[in-house]
């Protein structure tokens, strides 16, 4: 069943406000990476890789549970066979505690591979995170400038780069690990949070034409009225599942779906509160048919 919104809301009436909250929160964030930083896994940070096989049948719950015994039930386990086993261990001090749980739940296992991921490749794979990040930023710029409006692509990328910092923010925060699955979930919130943007000012592009007669405000308050329900039923059907996701889905997938879960919340907000409300400003300040 579809959610239809059948009455109006001036969101633009609170633009302002929008962006006072939005720009505390970039602010608090930026402060947090500053000062705190962000906990990085062993892909970024470097750590230890063990490869092991048990005497008999056993499952990544199996060996995770014997992790959690000292406390590393967040590592990441990869299963190549019924026996075999990858598992990435952030510290390395953690190395013997590890190698002594496992050995505890499982005396006949065999270790393969011990082996030590160092920074430098940490290192490589940070700035090619970034690298990848600006070159889809800068796409999307371009792509939006030639299809619709420099403005209306100038505001989506200040609207992912808020929904990005945020989030980033709010790992520092909560201390969750960053790790590759994390870039991954980054790049997704990156699409849905420019998809939402898209579907907002694409029905601004169609009411442009009555920007004299309506003034900016009121055109984007009725274009973002229009959509509401497609905006709100889309954000729904997609955050439900990635919350089961974040609940039921176990701490090896836990940090990607919280980040993909703020990514939709954040992204939803910003395609009205930040797209729009700067939008406005600008126009406001700048008037251009």
């Amino acid at each position: 069943m579809r959610l239809r919104i059948k009455f109006y809301i001036s969101f633009m009436k609170v633009r302002r406000l929008a962006l006072l909250a939005s720009a505390i929160a970039i602010v608090a964030s930026i402060c947090l990476l500053g000062f705190k930083g962000l906990n990085l896994g062993i892909d970024f940070s470097g750590g230890v890789l063990v490869q092991m096989e048990t005497n008999e049948a056993s499952s990544v719950g199996d060996v995770r549970q014997a992790l959690e015994k000292v406390g590393l039930g967040t590592s990441v386990i990869q299963a190549y066979s019924e026996k075999g086993y990858i598992i990435r261990i952030k510290s390395e001090e953690s190395q013997e505690e590890a190698l002594r749980a496992l050995r505890e739940s499982f005396p006949e296992m065999s270790l393969l591979r011990l082996e030590q991921v160092g920074p430098v490749v940490g290192s490589q794979l940070r700035r090619q995170a970034i690298i990848a990040v600006s070159i889809s930023l800068v796409c999307i710029l371009i792509y939006i400038t030639f299809r619709f409006r420099f403005r209306f692509g100038a505001v989506s990328v200040l609207a992912l780069f808020h929904d990005v910092i945020i989030t980033l923010g709010l790992f520092s925060l909560t201390g969750r690990e960053i790790s590759l699955p994390f870039i991954a979930a980054i790049l997704t919130i990156v699409g849905y949070s420019l998809n939402d943007t898209i579907v907002v000012l694409d029905r601004v592009r169609e009411n442009w034409r009555h920007i004299k007669q309506w003034g900016i405000v009121k055109l984007l308050d009725d274009s973002i009225n229009q959509v509401l329900s497609r905006t709100i039923n889309t954000s729904l059907t997609t955050f439900f599942p990635v919350l089961a996701l974040f609940l039921w889905g176990g701490p090896a997938i836990a940090d990607f779906s919280f980040a993909f879960m703020v990514g939709i919340v954040l992204g939803t907000y910003s395609s009205i509160f930040v797209a729009g409300a700067l939008l406005c400003e600008w126009q406001l300040r700048s008037p251009k048919t």
